[in-house]
């Protein structure tokens, strides 16, 4: 249908009339008249029979193995017959050759999609990466190239002898999305330097054309959108030379097909991308591998990232993404002019996996980041499009990478970026301007590098959800069983905390076995914990179809079912920070609970905390570095001790800056407590937050900021590239000690202590 439309087949629409004049109106031999067409577009004209109809025989030759091969006859109605007709007379020269990966995805079951980690990129994705990658400076080089006064012919000659030489390699091409795109755009460059060269001449564009899809090279380990990314190139082709014909006044056409890209149908983890093309001959390598967590990996994935990162022991948390930058550099260091850009989730960039990640293509590879598109929601023309938060990184060797780099930033996700220039930028995509060491990265602590208190995980059952009861529950159980009263206690997740919410859990550890056996109800409760602990039966609510093999920790608790895995049981108030926080609240909501209350493993908890803690952990500063360096689950908050707390600079303070900040720490309790019906969640909603809090917030933020330095931040962003000098100071104080770093913090020891919990 698109060769009928945009002049591949001569004349026009000879295919619709073979479908209308030659088929019969009740379909019965459709499917055998379209395999005597696959056949005939197959055969060199020479080589045909001679019996052939003058319809059939009307076809052209089309080479490149786009017909070969038997297909079984399709049974055709009356209905499918009328739908394939009127599917021909749709205009098809406005088809873009891009579509086939929106369609592709479109019909992908949901779960082989994420297991595959495939996600077709959309066009306006695609510009983010190849604009800033090779095509903004071509354009701009051409530019010049036509402003000039002398020399401009040859000039021209030799850039359009530069177009040709570069090559492209997408070593996870899909449908060939990436592939098509840049190819038109080269194309079209080409087109525009021969209009400058020929402004008045009538000449055959196309022959004068020396573009081709065999500069470019694809990788793709499923074998149908291997080949519908071969046929995608050359419907480009032959659309970029119908723009040629166009501007020119011509009608040549590429047929038989002389040229094709290079598509392997292959693992490109398991195969050397140097056997596709030569690192000598290769310019730019771009695309978008697949998204795949580590939780999600299969065995084999897992197996292929440890043994690419080399990080030994289980490979580390990388995302299945990292192992295609590592691929990357390893063509990089057999050719320093390759430059890389990727689309990937922005896990690359933030929490645990950028200690892991970026050391192996900083330091092994000598890689630099030379332009980078910060978080920003995920597009895409498909059905069923991922909902994922992504970033696109370009890298250049330090030998040639570029003088200025270019960031995009997006003060909203979901609209245009903002770009500014920087002279470096760190592997968490923000400015390196505070740091000596541009190559920095957070790594995990197993206790506070900066002097403040240990903060815990709170207690984590592995029950089932047998021994948590909800409101109804507790009153059944108490009312017939009511000496187990003293052992139900308030249990509290970070849901909970949050959105409210009542619940409890058996604590047993100090219940006597004789107290235990008068309570049949609450030992029936423990024989479930055991017999889900060993196996038997599922988690409460989950059917049997959905049991998952215990793990090692679950089954040497089964003899034990009263133990929790994790015990913890405050016994004086304590401030509580939610693991898990939505991204839009401008504050992570935290606060104090107290006993009995029990926090569960979604609760990080401070034993003891002070006015001071709680002021410099809700503060601006503090949410700035959870935001940027912590990690993600999804796009929200996922706060983690080692990294997100103990790596946290705090800063020093004299006793009267300290009393400042707890007098607002406390104003901004009073605030919460001024609306006492409403949950954290409508407090810290952006869309419903009090005037009173947002203003007691912001005067502590005020407070906190001026610790840090006398002048104003005027975004997180600049926050958190002074608190990566803070940082770079604790960890590295020799290297930084020609930096101003105010590195004495108060230590705990030296606090007076605080037995009853603030004013809430």
């Amino acid at each position: 249908m698109f060769a009928d439309d945009t002049g591949i087949f001569q004349p026009k629409d000879i295919f619709l009339e073979l479908l209308g004049n030659d088929t019969r109106e009740d379909g019965s031999d459709t499917g055998r008249i379209l395999m005597e067409l696959f056949d005939v577009l197959d055969t060199p004209e020479g080589d045909r029979q001679t019996g052939l109809s003058g319809e059939l025989n009307a076809f052209p030759y089309v080479n490149g193995a786009l017909f070969a091969g038997r297909l079984r006859t399709p049974v055709f109605d009356a209905k499918m017959r009328t739908l394939l007709i009127d599917a021909c007379r749709h205009d098809w020269t406005g088809v873009s050759p891009a579509i086939f990966g929106s369609l592709f995805q479109s019909v992908m079951d949901a779960k082989e999609r994420r297991a595959k980690g495939a996600h077709y990129t959309s066009e306006s994705n695609i510009m983010k990466v190849i604009g800033p990658l090779f095509l903004d400076d071509l354009r701009a080089e051409l530019d010049r190239l036509i402003a000039r006064r002398t020399g401009r012919e040859g000039a021209l000659l030799e850039y359009q002898a530069k177009l040709s030489r570069l090559t492209f390699l997408d070593p996870a091409c899909g449908c060939g999305n990436f592939l098509v795109i840049a190819y038109r755009e080269i194309r079209r460059l080409e087109l525009d330097c021969l209009k400058a060269l020929y402004p008045t001449q009538a000449i055959d564009a196309v022959l004068l054309s020396r573009v081709t899809v065999e500069q470019f090279y694809g990788i793709e380990i499923e074998e149908f959108p291997a080949r519908i990314a071969e046929i995608a190139m050359w419907m480009t082709d032959h659309l970029a030379n119908n723009e040629y014909n166009e501007a020119f006044k011509g009608n040549t056409a590429r047929i038989p097909l002389r040229h094709s890209a290079h598509i392997r149908h292959a693992d490109a983890l398991d195969t050397d991308w140097s056997s596709v093309v030569a690192p000598e001959q290769l310019r730019y390598i771009m695309g978008n591998p697949p998204f795949v967590g580590a939780k999600f990996q299969t065995l084999e994935q897992r197996a292929e990232v440890r043994a690419i990162a080399g990080l030994g022991g289980s490979g580390g948390t990388l995302d299945f993404v990292a192992a295609w930058f590592i691929k990357a550099g390893q063509m990089v260091s057999a050719n320093p002019r390759i430059r890389i850009a990727f689309v990937s989730t922005n896990s690359v960039s933030q929490g645990e996996q950028v200690a892991q990640l970026w050391p192996i293509l900083f330091d092994r590879f000598g890689l630099e980041i030379a332009f980078a598109h910060r978080t920003f929601a995920w597009g895409s023309e498909a059905r069923g499009a991922a909902h994922v938060h992504v970033v696109v990184i370009g890298l250049a060797h330090r030998d040639n990478e570029p003088a200025e780099k270019r960031l995009f930033s997006y003060p909203d996700i979901r609209r245009e970026p903002i770009e500014s220039q920087h002279g470096a930028l760190t592997a968490y995509l923000f400015d390196a301007r505070g740091v000596t060491n541009r190559h920095l990265v957070v790594k995990e602590e197993s206790r506070p590098i900066n002097g403040a208190g240990r903060i815990v995980i709170g207690s984590k059952p592995i029950d089932g959800g047998y021994l948590i009861f909800d409101a109804n529950e507790r009153r059944d159980l108490l009312q017939s069983e009511p000496d187990a009263a003293e052992f139900i206690r308030p249990y509290v997740s970070g849901e909970d905390f949050i959105n409210g919410g009542g619940r409890w859990i058996a604590a047993l550890q100090s219940a006597s076995p004789e107290r235990l056996r008068n309570m049949p109800k609450l030992m029936d409760r423990i024989a479930r914990v055991r017999r889900y602990r060993s196996g038997e039966i599922p988690a409460k609510g989950k059917s049997k179809d959905k049991m998952k093999e215990p793990g090692t920790s679950s089954r040497s608790l089964a003899s034990t079912p009263t133990a929790f895995h994790v015990t913890v049981l405050p016994k004086r108030p304590y401030l509580a920070i939610p693991e898990v926080s939505s991204e839009r609240r401008e504050y992570v909501p935290i606060g104090w609970l107290a006993p009995p209350t029990i926090p569960s493993a979604k609760i990080r908890l401070l034993d003891g905390a002070t006015l001071w803690d709680f002021g410099l952990l809700t503060s601006r500063s503090h949410v700035a570095w959870t935001a940027h360096i912590g990690g993600r689950l999804k796009s929200d908050f996922q706060y983690g001790i080692g990294l997100n707390y103990n790596t946290f600079p705090w800063p020093d303070a004299t006793p009267a800056q300290r009393a400042r900040v707890e007098q607002l720490a406390q104003a901004v309790l009073d605030a919460r407590a001024a609306h006492p019906t409403a949950s954290l969640a409508d407090l810290y909603d952006p869309d419903t937050m009090p005037g009173d809090l947002r203003r007691a917030h912001h005067a502590l933020d005020l407070a906190v900021d001026k610790l840090y330095r006398p002048a104003p931040f005027a975004s997180d962003r600049d926050r958190v590239e002074h608190l990566f000098g803070r940082y770079e100071a604790l960890v590295n104080p020799l290297a930084t000690s020609g930096v101003k770093a105010n590195r004495r913090v108060a230590r705990r020891d030296d606090r007076k202590p605080k037995p009853d919990c603030p004013k809430m």
